[in-house]
Formats: C-alpha cells, sequence, structure tokens
C-alpha cells in the first residue's frame, strides 16, 4: 500500500480548473504537493483558495516555471514521485492558426517529460483531450475508443483539435525515445470538463452554463457535449498515476453526453427562479454557419453542428474501477455554485 505522505506530486499549471482540484485532492489524501505557476505572486491565490475550501496548505509547496521556457522545470521535479502534467499553454495565435497551438503544448510536454524521465519520476500522468480522438466527419460510430487517433490532416477540424493530437502523440514519441527504466507515462483524455469552481475564475466550458443563467442569446445551437466532472477527471488521474496497470496506457474520461438545449431545458426545470432566464430554442444551423462568416472565432463551431459521437470510457471503469457521477449531478453543481459564488 502506498504510503501517501512520503510521496510527493508535482502538479502542472497550478492556478488551473483543473489542476486546483488536482492538488484539493492530493492534498486531502495525504500526499505532499508541488505545483507550478508562472509567476511567484500567483501563489497566495491558490493558497486562499484552497484555505477557503477547507485544505490545510502546510504540505503544498510552489515552482515557478513557464511551458514556454525550460527555466525552473529541473528544480520543480527533484525528488518527485509522480507528475499529473495538466497544465496546456494557451495559444496567442489565431484559431486557424495550427502552429501557434502546436508549439506550446507539444514543446511544454516534452519539457516536463525530459526533466521527469533525468529525475526518475515513477509515472507522469498526462491530461490530453477527447480531441485527439475525434473521429472523421463521416464516422458514425457510436463506440469510441482510445485505439482511435485525430487525423491532422482533417480538413473539417480546427487547429485546436489538431494540435493535441500532435501534442499527445509527440510525447508518447519522446517516451519510446527515451525508454527510459523507471518513468511510465499515461495519458488521460478528458471531453467537456464541468463541475463546482473552486474560485471565480471561469473556464470556457464552465462559461456555456454560466451564459445559459444570464440568459444571454435567443437559443442555443444544436451543439452536444462529452462531459465529465472535474472531480471525476481528478479522480481518474490520480487512480492512473498509482495503478500499475495504467503505465503506457490512454484513457478516456467522459461520463455521458449531453445536447446543449438539453442542458439548458434541465437546468431550467431543476432550478427554478434562478433558471427562469435560460433559453431554450434551438438556433437553426444556418443561422450560426452565417454568423460565423462574420465572427470568425464562431468557425470552429460549424464543423460540429449536429455531431454525436459516443465515446466509451469503459477502459477506464474496468481497469481502473472509475466511476464518474452522472452529467445531470455535474451539470447542477456547476450551476449552483457559479450562483454560490455570485457569477451569474
Amino acid at each position: 500500500m502506498t504510503n501517501k505522505k512520503n510521496k510527493t506530486v508535482l502538479v502542472t499549471g497550478g492556478t488551473g480548473f483543473v489542476a486546483g482540484w488536482a492538488i484539493h485532492e492530493l492534498l486531502k489524501q495525504g500526499y505532499k504537493v508541488r505545483t507550478t505557476v508562472r509567476s511567484k505572486e500567483k501563489e497566495k491565490n491558490v493558497r486562499n483558495t484552497l484555505f477557503n475550501s477547507g485544505i490545510d496548505t502546510d504540505s503544498l509547496s510552489f515552482y515557478v516555471a513557464d511551458l514556454t521556457s525550460d527555466e525552473g522545470w529541473k528544480d520543480a521535479v527533484i525528488g518527485v514521485d509522480y507528475v499529473l502534467h495538466i497544465a496546456s499553454p494557451l495559444s496567442t495565435g489565431n484559431h486557424e492558426d495550427l502552429d501557434s497551438y502546436v508549439g506550446p503544448a507539444r514543446d511544454g510536454a516534452i519539457r516536463v517529460l525530459r526533466e521527469a524521465t533525468h529525475a526518475g519520476v515513477e509515472r507522469v500522468v498526462m491530461t490530453s483531450s477527447l480531441a485527439a480522438a475525434t473521429p472523421d466527419i463521416s464516422n458514425n460510430d457510436q463506440h469510441i475508443n482510445e485505439l482511435l487517433w485525430t487525423d491532422p490532416n482533417d480538413k473539417n477540424l480546427n487547429a485546436y483539435r489538431k494540435s493535441k493530437a500532435i501534442a499527445e502523440k509527440a510525447a508518447w514519441d519522446f517516451m519510446k525515445e527515451q525508454n527510459s527504466k523507471t518513468t511510465t507515462l499515461t495519458t488521460i483524455l478528458p471531453g467537456a470538463i464541468f463541475g463546482p469552481n473552486l474560485s471565480s475564475t471561469v473556464t470556457s466550458s464552465i462559461e456555456v452554463i454560466q451564459r445559459l443563467l444570464q440568459g444571454k442569446g435567443i437559443g442555443n445551437p444544436k451543439i452536444g457535449f462529452e462531459i465529465v466532472d472535474v472531480r471525476d477527471l481528478v479522480d481518474l488521474h490520480i487512480r492512473a498515476m498509482t495503478n500499475p496497470n495504467a503505465a503506457g496506457q490512454r484513457y478516456i474520461a467522459s461520463s455521458g453526453f449531453m445536447w446543449m438545449n438539453d442542458m439548458a431545458r434541465f437546468l431550467k426545470k431543476e432550478l427554478g427562479d434562478i433558471g427562469k432566464n435560460i433559453p431554450t430554442k434551438t438556433i437553426p444551423n444556418f443561422v450560426l454557419r452565417a454568423a460565423a462568416k462574420m465572427n470568425p472565432s464562431l468557425g470552429s463551431l460549424v464543423p460540429m453542428l449536429g455531431r454525436k459521437f459516443r465515446y466509451t470510457s469503459e477502459k477506464a471503469r474496468l481497469q481502473l474501477n472509475w466511476s464518474p457521477r452522472p452529467v445531470e449531478d455535474t451539470i447542477l453543481d456547476s450551476a449552483k455554485k457559479l450562483e454560490e459564488l455570485y457569477l451569474i
């Protein structure tokens, strides 16, 4: 049995939504935790957020490191048993510029893996994305698993989706070249990440619910999400971190699919007065396509209109005994937390 008090975990990107919950859970379970932040000033915010959630941060330490630079990573990983590589740099380019996405994500992952293997870290668990397992637009498979990889030459996919596959593949290729006797890699592929906020920072997925509650827009496009709760996602990371059978494996993290309009109707029904402004009409596809011509940022949504892939998380459930909560619970908890934090 793992003696957690003698084990140290590095969580990259400590100010993020998923990383924050990972730190929260690891400290709660008795691990020593390190996390990386882009500047020392971020430390106070992270500690305050955890303190407000009832978590003792005495076993938490901070290292300044950025995925776009080599500086700081060597010190961050020395003496670490496990790494949860959750951080993902934001692109500074436009959404059609593949290089602006691929470079930071791929190079950042390689930096972390290089230092982790040099330091003899036992396992790196890297957060990838279901975007790295997006089928061809003609694919009607209702049981997509970890064997599928996104085709980076697929013209129907945007740069973000392609970059996720390229970055994850680069990580696997690097580990194969290293052929390390001590360090193993596992990747986790989450869908859209929802769940309760720990802080007032709203991620793009949670913003979907926030906008619904605020009554923004005349209706909802026919777009659906493969959803995973941030708490369940973190649970899967920790299971993959400690289970010997997870070495060298990919795991899909999804608890179910929900159309945006179904999400809206469900929240309107459950939330009473809080949900009174939620729009429940469906916006016709041609309206979004027309809007995308004037607003390029909407362009990435067009290929996803009406598409319903069904991913299976059976591998994680069977191999790691992962048992995520129903998507309805996740959506409702997300909305209630936004209200509690006065974010609607």
